[in-house]
């Protein structure tokens, strides 16, 4: 620990304060936090300066930093930071290196108690190194939200797009409709079935006795858990050993394939880009490889991800326990399109200039992601100080 740096206990740089009942709060537009997260919104705050979330109960590592009004149950505490002794937002980034879910002092729940987090053990530099630390830190997580925000109104516009042409079939309003099996379609279009312009094939459960490991090769293994944007980031993900590999090598995705969840969580979707070309499948999932020439994924996963398509989806997904939709049933999902080529080329490489820059900005955040995870500990350590990283930071920013 660096010379100037000093040990204080939590409760020195903070006080705890245990949340609410939300029951009677009406609704409002004020966030109201448990363990997971906004739970809903309402009327009402316990407090509107920074703040620092520990989870009470469930989930222990899920803390956050608020500089909001907010309400929180009674399953997370809620702090009054002494800002003497600690910068709002340094303290966070310190509380996020430790690991609250071993602290555990629960039987059938996971739990915390002020008791115990009160005598725990942090150390801290002079403020002003607190400041500039978490500068660097939060200039990281503020570009990788920005990415987050800039793919989500993109995502959005891509939908709005593919809706006018492909639902409200909006510049043929005037020409002539012709009846077909998904209701009325303009002349010149046609329905086809998935199979129709492309192959499903599902992935493979690890053979019995294989383990995944974090260390990088590869092999990705592409899960469930995975699927939280249009394009897969390998960050966190799990690897196929080399030597397991070869036992199910004749189940791996390429890129642009459009990757569907069957089983459990049904209808979960993404593009497979580049950085998991050759990744491996969970059986959980299939891969949908396009063989209609002119067609493009972006366009199959706008369809599946889309209202009617969701919708359909549902409708094929068999069992209540365990909701799985059938290979066969997915063979038999409905797409319209154009007999003109060209014209279905023009609508496609619209929708792609949109997906080319949502998987830039998925990749940069799995750098910036990198990064920030790597500089983390270190940073709070003191093993790596500001002026070591800074210039690096601004370069990549």
């Amino acid at each position: 620990m660096p010379e100037n740096w000093k040990t204080y206990k939590l409760s020195e740089a903070l006080e705890i304060k245990y949340g609410k009942d939300h029951k009677k709060v009406e609704a409002g537009n004020i966030p109201i936090y448990g363990t997971g997260g906004i739970m809903r919104y309402g009327n009402q705050f316990l407090y509107d300066k920074e703040t620092i979330l520990i989870p009470r109960k469930g989930s222990l590592n899920n803390i956050y930093y608020l500089n909001e009004p907010f309400w929180s149950v009674d399953t997370i505490f809620w702090s009054k930071i002494n800002e003497e002794v600690a910068f709002p937002k340094y303290l966070f980034y310190n509380l996020k290196i430790l690991d609250f879910a071993s602290m555990d002092v629960g039987s059938a729940i996971p739990s915390l108690t002020t008791e115990l987090l009160k005598k725990i053990e942090i150390r801290l530099p002079e403020l002003p190194e607190q400041i500039a630390i978490a500068s660097i830190l939060s200039a990281l997580d503020d570009k990788i939200e920005l990415n987050l925000q800039m793919n989500k109104t993109l995502e959005e516009m891509a939908m709005a797009l593919y809706k006018h042409w492909f639902v409200d079939f909006g510049p043929f309003q005037n020409g002539k409709f012709i009846d077909s099996d998904l209701g009325m379609i303009p002349e010149g279009w046609e329905v086809k079935r998935l199979e129709d312009i492309s192959k499903i094939k599902g992935g493979k459960r690890l053979p019995k006795g294989a383990q995944l490991q974090i260390t990088p090769n590869s092999h990705p293994y592409i899960r469930v858990r995975d699927f939280n944007h249009s394009y897969l980031s390998d960050k966190g993900m799990e690897y196929v050993p080399n030597e397991v590999f070869s036992l199910i090598s004749n189940y791996i995705v390429s890129t642009n394939d459009v990757v569907l969840t069957i089983v459990g969580t049904v209808g979960s979707l993404a593009i497979v880009g580049e950085n998991l070309n050759r990744g491996s499948l969970t059986e959980n999932c299939v891969k949908i490889t396009l063989t209609y020439h002119g067609f493009s994924p972006e366009l199959i996963y706008l369809q599946l991800k889309s209202v009617n398509g969701q919708d359909e989806i549902r409708s094929k997904t068999v069992g209540s326990t365990q909701p799985k939709l059938p290979i066969y049933n997915i063979n038999s999902l409905k797409i319209v399109l154009p007999h003109n080529l060209s014209l279905l080329q023009e609508i496609i490489s619209e929708i792609k200039n949109y997906y080319n820059i949502v998987y830039k900005n998925t990749m940069e955040n799995q750098t910036l992601t990198t990064l920030r995870d790597t500089l983390l500990p270190k940073l709070i350590s003191g093993e790596v100080r500001v002026k070591d990283v800074e210039n690096l930071v601004q370069e990549i920013l």
